[in-house]
């Protein structure tokens, strides 16, 4: 397949699902199975520099489209992000602290996650990196999601507001964020929504905090994972990319593809779960979840 209507493909696909509670990890993976991406060094002949350094261009590639949907985010957040900053530690209606301020609530959360997930991520991606454990992770996150946005669809919500958290709150959603790092396909965003709803937000304000949390964490993320790919270790089967003129190329279509997509897909998210909730996302992780482990094998392989 031509490299640059590849790139477009997987710029939607990132832009897609990057903050639907659908996995975007497992998307991506099975779209780049399904159109022949090189991901993996064991494919590669002993000594094929050319094939390792394709390996090493597509997981650099996957890393920098996700940055493309953080751009989206933030710049669709800015406001909202430059107004906590102004009101910090007072908040808008001088009404909060230092401990219930969002901005505190939200580093919290992501200092949580991020300490949680440091060692767990490396040993998940070897572990729990086949898509028959992505398959299980999405369909058991789609159970979660559906069976606690049934649970708080029938309770009435003490959050209503960003601005009406608390720290134990954010200690919560930090903790269930981890899942994320240790079970690929669970999905970041499924798993902060759904902690949220448990701990008394509605819909909005648990999808709103889920937004402003992947913030600090998918920067955070990428760009560790970017500097990894960057900066091999010595002895591993990898090869350093050498970049020319079409390989630039492919990765700004990726970025660009990615950003416009999230763009449109953040805004169309919020107003689809004010109006009705989580339940067809938890239906979607679930059916794709079962083709995955019945089919997954013929249908990628």
């Amino acid at each position: 397949m031509n490299p640059y209507f590849m790139s477009v493909l997987l710029g939607i696909v990132e832009g897609l699902t990057e903050f639907l509670p659908v996995s975007s990890t497992a998307h991506l993976r099975i779209s780049e199975a399904l159109l022949h991406v090189p991901l993996s060094p064991a494919a590669c002949q002993v000594g094929d520099t050319l094939c390792l350094q394709d390996v090493s261009y597509w997981a650099m590639y996957t890393i920098v489209i996700q940055a493309g949907a953080i751009l989206a985010l933030c710049l669709l957040f800015l406001s909202r992000i430059l107004g906590f900053v102004r009101t910090f530690p007072r908040g808008e209606e001088g009404n909060s602290s230092w401990w219930n301020h969002p901005i505190t609530i939200t580093a919290v959360a992501f200092v949580v996650t991020a300490v949680l997930s440091l060692g767990a991520h490396k040993w998940s991606e070897k572990n729990l990196g086949s898509l028959n454990a992505m398959a299980l992770a999405l369909v058991v996150g789609g159970v979660i999601m559906w069976m606690v946005d049934v649970w708080a669809d029938r309770r009435e919500p003490g959050t209503e507001h960003v601005e009406q958290m608390n720290i134990l709150q954010g200690i919560w959603i930090g903790f269930c964020q981890t899942a994320s790092a240790v079970f690929p396909g669970m999905s970041r965003s499924m798993s902060t929504i759904a902690a949220g709803q448990l701990t008394g937000l509605d819909r909005p304000t648990a999808l709103e905090f889920s937004f402003l949390v992947s913030i600090p964490t998918m920067i955070a993320a990428t760009g560790w994972d970017l500097v990894k790919e960057v900066h091999h270790k010595a002895g591993e089967a990898s090869a350093q990319v050498e970049m020319n003129q079409d390989r630039w190329l492919i990765l700004l279509i990726g970025f660009v593809v990615s950003f416009l997509v999230a763009l449109g897909v953040v805004e169309w998210f919020l107003a689809w779960v004010r109006r009705r909730g989580f339940t067809i996302f938890a239906v979607y992780r679930i059916l794709l979840g079962l083709v995955l482990l019945i089919w997954g094998s013929k249908i990628i392989g």
